[in-house]
């Protein structure tokens, strides 16, 4: 029963009473029976005036209700002149007024935080209760190389590639350090918020390769530059002395002449080697910033097939050629691209070995190449390693080849990796189109 109905059966109660005394005195006191009449009237009346007093407040106070449980900030009252009631109001529109400035800023912030986790450069992924994926950022979905559709309901250790196991390792306590294909160097750090008295978890995956190669060239720089300093003045005066030597040949006995002239030819010879080997490190510091103009890739890897044709030919490896129809014109430098290139190429026919194959495929839309070839394949340990300077799988490699390719394509802005396929094939594919910044060297 409601408090209204409960006041109306109270007020027709005691009504009816008064009704019923009053009745008995019309005949005994009329004088009495006539004032009874009229108190009951004025208490009639004062009755319907508390019922209307009472009422309204219940009246507001139930639309007012409504209003908030519908989430209606924005109705507010009018006071209607009565005290108890214009307080009423006042406190209800301050309150109102308090949860909509609330609500809008709140919404604000929302919103402020839902561009700015869209817009970061670090990836973000938000998880739910269960612990999986409710959203991702743009940046993260590049991270993973998925789009960014695709990742909502997964857990973090169902995700592709090496990503699935470093994220389901991952604690709050302590950051990740993700290496992938030895180029591309990310750190995931783990943490929590509170969402409606509830704890869930979000990671931040924050990339480091550019900043890292940065660092790194600018360690090795400085000790190469000393070191080709310092060797090119010793080869200098060492090679000037030894050509000397061979004026003193002819006063030699007859025998002894050819060893002697060997021996300095030899001495020549590999200090010349050493000036060479070290002059190949300094050009990897010394990388300038890349010249662009537009260029046919067809025509670089034509000529970089015909300057590889003898050494296939004998090594027995078939090149296989499936370019786009049109001409690929590509905004970048000849010089530095027919190097890297030419790497890539000679890296694939020496991992064939003897008899073997390699595929040069490019595409227009987008404008892409892939050197493929069916060598040995890369080792997990070999893959975390492949840009690393000065490391090779080679006997005498110098580990800078790859480098230099990292290096000049990175200083382009273009995407590449370098991956052994599920078909056992290797393939090093390079995307022309600029999606980072390119990296600037202090040289």
């Amino acid at each position: 029963m409601t408090l209204r109905l409960k006041f109306i059966l109270f007020v027709v109660l005691i009504h009816t009473v008064l009704i019923a005394l009053a009745a008995q005195l019309r005949t005994t006191n009329p004088v009495l029976f006539v004032g009874s009449e009229v108190l009951l009237l004025v208490s009639i009346v004062l009755t319907v005036q508390l019922y209307r007093g009472f009422v309204r407040p219940f009246q507001l106070i139930a639309a007012g209700t409504a209003a908030i449980q519908a989430k209606d900030f924005s109705m507010k009252f009018v006071p209607v002149g009565q005290r108890e009631m214009d307080q009423l109001i006042t406190v209800y529109n301050q309150m109102i007024d308090a949860l909509r400035r609330e609500r809008i800023s709140q919404h604000e912030k929302s919103v402020l935080l839902e561009r700015l986790i869209q817009a970061s450069p670090a990836g973000i992924l938000i998880l739910d209760f269960e612990g999986r994926v409710e959203s991702a950022n743009a940046a993260a979905a590049r991270f993973m190389g998925q789009p960014a559709a695709t990742l909502p309901g997964q857990l973090p250790a169902d995700l592709p590639g090496a990503w699935g196991p470093a994220l389901a390792a991952l604690t709050e306590s302590q950051a990740q350090v993700l290496r992938l294909s030895g180029l591309a160097t990310y750190r995931a750090t783990a943490a929590h918020f509170l969402d409606r008295g509830f704890t869930r978890r979000f990671v931040v995956l924050e990339e480091l390769t550019q900043e890292l190669i940065r660092q790194e060239k600018q360690a090795y720089e400085q000790l190469i530059r000393m070191m080709a300093h310092e060797i090119n003045n010793s080869i200098g005066a060492i090679n000037s002395i030894l050509h000397s030597f061979h004026h003193y040949a002819p006063q030699l006995a007859a025998d002894d002449e050819p060893d002697f002239t060997q021996a300095l030819d030899v001495s020549i010879a590999r200090n010349t080697q050493l000036a060479n080997f070290i002059g190949s490190f300094a050009r990897l510091v010394r990388l300038p910033p890349p010249t662009r103009q537009p260029t046919d890739v067809h025509a670089l890897l034509h000529g970089i097939g015909r300057l590889l044709q003898p050494q296939s030919e004998q090594r027995r490896v078939q090149w296989h050629w499936a370019l786009a129809a049109e001409p690929l014109i590509v905004s970048l430098d000849a010089q530095q691209l027919e190097q890297a290139l030419l790497n890539i190429a000679k890296n694939a026919l020496e991992a064939i070995g003897e008899s073997g194959n390699v595929w040069v495929r490019t595409t227009a839309q987008p404008p892409s190449l892939t050197i493929e070839n069916d060598g040995a394949g890369l080792t997990p340990e070999v893959s975390q390693q492949l840009f690393t300077p000065f490391f090779s799988t080679k006997r005498d490699g110098q580990g800078i080849g790859l480098t230099l390719v990292r290096d000049i394509l990175l200083a382009h802005g273009f995407s590449f990796s370098l991956q052994t396929e599920p078909t056992d094939r290797t393939a090093f594919c390079i995307e022309f189109v600029q999606e980072r910044r390119p990296l600037e060297y202090q040289v």
